[in-house]
């Protein structure tokens, strides 16, 4: 039987350490050619001297597989366009995109300075932004050339973007765009063979130690099998959703949707707002906790 990957090319950011790790090894083990990435930061986004991306690779290549290492850093434009042209020329083309990296700078809101704010949107929204646009230019220059590909994209979001977290306002944040910048890109993409995913995986790593109690805890290559099906050609039904990950619980997210709703004939009062709301939020279902609260 040929395994689940075999013959495809796969991106996986941030896969130095922690989940990325554990997903750029899954996808090894099931035949896909991994490019390696991780910038080399500390857990708040630091230099740190080097990189762990060639010890992935060196695991990767010491079970049989094939992968590269690359040290972009993915928020970055041209460092992300370069980083799928190393895709293509080294392995010849480019199937999975998967978008993992990130670092956090937990703060309270009134707390959180200009340079955390930017630094955690930064990394983790436009560094999903930079390499998915620049693959899903290759993907739709591949689909108008006659050679379309079976591609996916799987992004990390995270139940602080989903729920919310206390003390992780801009980690929500831009947990919260990634997600919504799924949907946009799985509508978009979708012409030209490509779905487009998100997982909020639960796990033990460098970002949830401290933060909270994680003895209970998956383990990062826990969420990496459901990385590794939508990776795959038989997830092509699939597109445009979000599945949380938390050991042995797989759920679909249902994200925002329209609610009740009530259609006042005329251009509203302010004085008829309050009871209308009221009236409206008694029908609608209780919002899930923030975590934290």
């Amino acid at each position: 039987m040929a395994a689940l990957l075999e013959g495809r090319v796969a991106i996986v950011t941030g896969a130095g350490r922690g989940i990325g790790r554990a997903h750029a090894l899954e996808l090894a083990r099931h035949g896909a050619a991994v490019v390696v990435n991780d910038h080399g930061v500390t857990n708040a986004g630091e230099a740190a001297g080097d990189s762990p991306a060639d010890e992935v690779v060196a695991e990767i290549e010491a079970a049989g597989g094939r992968a590269v290492a690359n040290g972009a850093d993915v928020a970055d434009f041209a460092q992300a366009e370069a980083m799928v042209r190393q895709a293509v020329e080294t392995f010849g083309g480019l199937d999975v995109l998967v978008n993992n990296a990130g670092f956090v700078r937990d703060r309270m809101l009134v707390n959180t300075s200009e340079e955390e704010w930017d630094a955690v949107i930064r990394v983790h929204l436009k560094g999903h932004f930079a390499p998915l646009r620049h693959a899903g230019a290759y993907w739709r220059t591949e689909a108008k050339e006659g050679r379309q590909r079976a591609a996916r994209v799987v992004n990390t979001t995270s139940g602080a973007g989903l729920q919310g977290s206390v003390g992780q306002a801009t980690y929500s944040a831009a947990k919260a765009g990634i997600a919504g910048l799924t949907l946009v890109a799985a509508q978009e993409l979708g012409r030209y063979g490509v779905t487009v995913n998100a997982v909020a995986p639960v796990a033990k790593t460098r970002m949830t130690e401290g933060a909270f109690d994680t003895s209970a805890m998956a383990l990062p290559e826990d969420n990496s099998p459901v990385v590794a099906w939508l990776a795959s050609t038989d997830s092509g039904d699939v597109t445009g959703r979000v599945l949380e990950i938390d050991g042995s619980v797989l759920t679909v997210e249902t994200g925002w949707a329209h609610g009740p709703a009530r259609d006042a004939g005329a251009r509203w009062r302010a004085a008829d707002v309050g009871p209308a709301v009221r009236a409206l939020l008694a029908q609608a279902p209780e919002p899930e906790p923030v975590y934290g609260s």
